[in-house]
């Protein structure tokens, strides 16, 4: 398993050969890897897709995975490019999103650590159907379509959650569409933060890892301005309170009787 730079403009290679080794990877401990330059630790088995593999198994994972990090704003794959990967997010936020005929980004969902994706090039040996952009830096790590179909075939454990996944996927997309289908910004805006909770240990619904005003807008198609005005609405109202980056979800009901009005 290496750790990969995307190449930049105007690097030599011999520049490339030189960084290339200096990010090569150590040995470490079982399941294990940390890279010499950038000073990380991946955990395999904290990834839930990887979490119940056999050693025979996540040896083979760990000798054909390869890390890439990708700065904000940078594509991370291109609707129409190859799918020859599955991808985890390991560090960062990812949004999925879509072009229309016009030019516009439409935010699909957003992806958060321990994330995996381009699963369904990978099953279909089809083109990728959207992109994804990173919303921070991230970091990802690629599994070659060969060795992901392996585990879908022949590991139990990793079939079990890929058909979890796909599921839950038509269920969230099929939530998306209706969404989108609401003709009240406002409602729709409420919707949206109600698909997007989720409920903690101690029973408190927050929704972690809020995206942007901007982002949230792209994805339900409004303004940016529109969506700070009705958060704000919603804290000035005591139904939700901001804490760093979540939003607390301080009045579930009334959130809820605010979605169904």
């Amino acid at each position: 398993m290496t750790l990969e730079k995307k190449e930049r403009p105007g690097l030599k290679s011999s520049d490339l050969a030189q960084e290339a080794a200096e990010l090569e990877t150590l040995p470490g401990t079982e399941d294990e890897l940390q890279p010499k330059k950038v000073n990380i630790k991946i955990h395999l088995r904290k990834i839930p897709l990887l979490a119940n593999l056999t050693e025979e198994e996540m040896t083979r994972v760990k000798a054909d995975l390869r890390i890439r990090q990708y700065a904000r704003r940078e594509i991370v794959l291109q609707k129409g490019g190859t799918g020859d990967s599955l991808l985890f997010l390991l560090s960062g936020q990812l949004q999925v999103i879509d072009i229309t005929e016009d030019g516009r980004a439409i935010g699909l969902r957003i992806l958060t650590p321990g994330d995996f994706f381009g699963e369904i090039a990978v099953i279909n040996g089809s083109k990728r159907s959207a992109s994804v952009v990173a919303l921070t830096s991230v970091l990802v790590a690629l599994l070659p379509s060969a060795t992901a179909l392996h585990l879908f075939s022949h590991s139990p454990s990793v079939a079990n959650l890929m058909l979890r996944h796909l599921a839950q996927k038509i269920q969230r997309d099929s939530e998306f569409r209706a969404l989108l289908s609401i003709h009240n910004t406002a409602k729709r805006i409420y919707t949206f933060l109600a698909l997007l909770k989720k409920k903690e240990a101690d029973n408190l619904e927050v929704v972690e890892n809020l995206p942007t005003h901007q982002d949230i807008a792209n994805m339900i198609n409004t303004s940016r301005e529109t969506v700070t005005r009705t958060i704000l609405t919603l804290v000035n109202q005591g139904i939700v309170k901001k804490d760093s980056h979540r939003l607390i979800i301080v009045n579930p009901d009334a959130l809820q009787k605010l979605v169904q009005s």
